[in-house]
């Protein structure tokens, strides 16, 4: 990481992921590809058409591209781009469900699958709190399955947030087993900041003074805890299905109720 944030820089591999980060216009620093392994067309021929824009590119064999694959069968196309992280004063709350808040995920892996969710329902993205989550972990990119693409990640302070949403008028409703409320009881009646707490620690204190409502999801006796990835997703989808009622089908989305 410490090298990914200095350089500005992060690495992404795999068909799928190369080809949504290039049609999300994604600033591409440099192309890794292996001409043997890639056998996709559409890869090949973004490949091509990089090429000729003048995009720097490393064609390697498919040996040199397998010892720096992570992926258990190498796709043979790879791409070195540019960090797209915000500040807060640079974003506006737009016409989105809902905003994802954290300042720590313990496994990667949970926090590309809230990218993936949060992709899905049509929300804005993620505002990190602090430094201590990395949003271009290798393990955050291939979990998101492309999604990750498609979202607007912003580094600010809980202080900031508290600012920002009040100058907005968004509702922040962060996720507790202690929380009063079902998660499904809550009035979602306007863009949502929705605030999750690390795996096993929760919510801290911060956290939760900056809630207007903090909410639970109900689990029978024998059940204590969620996945964050399940728990984040539920409490989404229970906002924009909050907003958008199931019979509404604008912007392609489709409920299931």
């Amino acid at each position: 990481r410490h090298y990914r944030d200095r350089k500005g820089l992060y690495f992404v591999e795999g068909v799928r992921s190369f080809v949504t980060a290039v049609e999300q216009g994604c600033q591409v620093d440099n192309l890794l590809y292996s001409e043997r392994l890639l056998t996709s067309p559409p890869a090949r021929k973004l490949v091509r058409n990089l090429k000729r824009a003048g995009v720097p590119f490393t064609r390697l064999t498919p040996e040199e591209f397998r010892s720096i694959s992570r992926s258990e069968r190498a796709s043979g196309v790879g791409i070195i781009l540019r960090q797209h992280i915000l500040k807060l004063e640079e974003v506006a709350p737009g016409k989105y469900p809902c905003w994802i808040a954290l300042d720590r995920v313990r496994a990667p892996g949970n926090f590309g699958t809230l990218v993936r969710s949060s992709a899905a329902v049509g929300a804005a993205g993620f505002l990190l709190l602090g430094d201590g989550i990395d949003p271009f972990d290798p393990a955050v990119v291939r979990a998101s399955m492309g999604a990750f693409f498609r979202q607007t990640f912003v580094r600010t302070t809980p202080q900031k947030l508290s600012e920002w949403a009040g100058q907005h008028g968004l509702l922040i409703v962060g996720a507790s087993p202690d929380g009063p409320l079902a998660y499904d009881r809550v009035a979602y009646t306007r863009p949502t900041v929705l605030v999750l707490g690390e795996e096993r620690g929760g919510l801290t204190a911060e956290q939760r003074a900056l809630c207007h409502k903090l909410v639970r999801i109900p689990m029978v006796a024998e059940s204590d805890s969620l996945n964050l990835g399940v728990a984040g997703s539920l409490l989404m989808y229970q906002v924009l299905r909050a907003i958008r009622p199931p019979e509404n089908e604008e912007h392609g989305i489709r409920l299931l109720c």
